[in-house]
């Protein structure tokens, strides 16, 4: 295989010439119905029957079970455009935290050493197409409408149980992928992995990020359990890395990967792995990595991403990339370095205003909230904290109450506009309240919670919004859209 850095474009003469259905530019719209009726004509129309479907991100209660989350429904669906996931190289990365860092760390490094890499990752924060990527960009209005209405003009043949949401959107994304011959696509879960639309893949590498409490209602009540979801990715004679996992999840994953015949590795365990906080003029507070494999050796690389778990990220991330050796990929190691430190993830720690400093996460269990908040004491500098916080009613809810009560200053507790599954800020507030016995304050909206936290802070101090994704990509939008209104006075 030999790397090309050239983009990603006039790329799909493949599925032409090998009696795939035909590209997005060229595709037949006959039977491409919208849910209104009408037909999918432009973006608009497309996204409104895309969001017509089932969207089990979404909803309070969800039946976990072959029939709701259905990969013969996802083969039948993929066979019908033409099976692109059979054409494709993949990675393939499940988890409770840090999937999506380590996806983007990955391709990164893959789009650095040359290679034209797709991404695929959930959720989006503000626009839907933030899912599907190919090198770094962000796949246009046109090329996801022309997917779209594929989509819609075989959805017929499923009688009363269409594709959901997630289902449409994994397969217009590995079609894409097929379209544009990507050499490689770096895939990331949705929801667990066992029963996963994205597990219908055949990937050269699978790899495992940490385990902790989140989706109990659907997932499982203890670690062993949700642990034995997200394994389910695992497939017989496909290597697996994993970080550091606690005891119940590592033994999970040890009985899983020896039933199914899967080669299983531990980063600090059977692969070396290392890392260390240093500061210095050029990169301020960062930490640095060390991997060694038999066949690569990446010492004091800094992490490009901040916090102590994007270490284990990023180590993650390097020993999957070595793994890929063996499947004919090369990894110049000045291109890996350049690539990794390219990386750029939205909702991660991200400063979306200066004046007052606000900064979004979308830390959605009791662990991430802890890696925020050390990630925050460590990296940035501040007086006072305020935290903007809510999140769903599905999450180990007094775990990140209990994180936030030692962190934050002061605490004012909303809800995402657009989150059926939330949890109202009264009962957040009460809830707080009986766990930490100190004061918060309630807002019905982000915006009211903002004009609260604005009072609140000096200069030196930070606002920080966090809890879900939901609401993270809400105060994203919100500062967009206020920065836009001043252009144009």
């Amino acid at each position: 295989m030999s790397p090309t850095s050239a983009p990603a474009k006039n790329k799909r003469s493949k599925s032409k010439s090998s009696g795939k259905p035909a590209s997005s530019s060229t595709r037949k719209s006959g039977g491409d119905k919208a849910v209104t009726g009408g037909p999918i004509t432009n973006y608009q129309t497309a996204t409104r029957w895309l969001y017509g479907h089932m969207d089990y991100e979404r909803l309070r209660m969800v039946p976990y079970n072959n029939r709701t989350f259905s990969l013969e429904r996802m083969r039948k669906l993929l066979s019908l455009l033409g099976n692109p996931h059979q054409e494709l190289k993949c990675v393939h990365v499940a988890g409770t935290k840090g999937k999506g860092s380590t996806c983007a760390m990955l391709a990164s490094m893959l789009q650095g050493s040359g290679y034209t890499v797709g991404l695929y990752t959930s959720p989006h924060l503000v626009d839907v197409r933030e899912r599907i990527q190919i090198n770094g960009q962000l796949i246009s209005h046109a090329d996801l409408t022309d997917l779209l209405k594929l989509v819609a003009s075989v959805e017929d043949k499923f009688g009363d149980t269409p594709p959901s949401f997630f289902e449409v959107m994994t397969a217009a994304a590995l079609r894409y992928f097929a379209d544009q011959a990507v050499d490689i696509g770096v895939i990331e879960t949705g929801l667990g992995g066992r029963l996963d639309s994205t597990n219908v893949i055949n990937p050269l590498v699978v790899g495992l990020t940490s385990i902790s409490m989140d989706h109990m209602n659907i997932l499982g009540k203890d670690l062993a359990s949700i642990a034995r979801e997200k394994a389910g990715i695992i497939k017989k004679g496909v290597p697996v890395i994993s970080v550091e996992q606690e005891p119940a999840v590592a033994r999970v994953f040890d009985e899983v990967a020896q039933q199914v015949g899967a080669p299983l590795e531990f980063t600090g365990k059977q692969i070396d792995f290392s890392y260390r906080f240093e500061a210095n003029r050029e990169l301020g507070p960062h930490t640095r990595v060390c991997v060694t494999t038999p066949t690569s050796r990446w010492e004091h690389l800094p992490v490009p991403l901040r916090g102590e778990h994007q270490a284990h990220n990023c180590g993650l991330a390097l020993a999957m990339l070595d793994k890929l050796k063996t499947h004919g990929f090369t990894f110049p190691e000045d291109r890996v370095i350049t690539g990794l430190a390219s990386t750029n993830i939205p909702g991660r720690m991200e400063q979306i205003n200066s004046e007052p400093r606000v900064i979004i996460d979308g830390a959605h269990n009791s662990a991430s909230i802890t890696a925020l908040i050390r990630s925050l004491g460590a990296h940035v500098a501040y007086d006072s904290l305020v935290m903007i916080f809510g999140c769903g009613q599905d999450k180990d809810v007094n775990g990140m109450l209990k994180q936030v009560a030692l962190g934050a200053d002061k605490i004012i507790f909303t809800r995402a506009k657009h989150n059926p599954r939330v949890c109202e800020p009264s009962d957040l507030m009460t809830r707080f309240t009986d766990l930490s016995g100190k004061m918060a304050q309630t807002a019905p909206t982000l915006e009211e919670a903002l004009q609260l936290a604005q009072r609140a802070v000096s200069r030196e101090d930070l606002i920080v919004i966090t809890g879900s994704f939901y609401l993270a990509g809400e105060a994203k939008k919100l500062y967009a859209d206020m920065t836009a209104a001043k252009k144009r006075k």
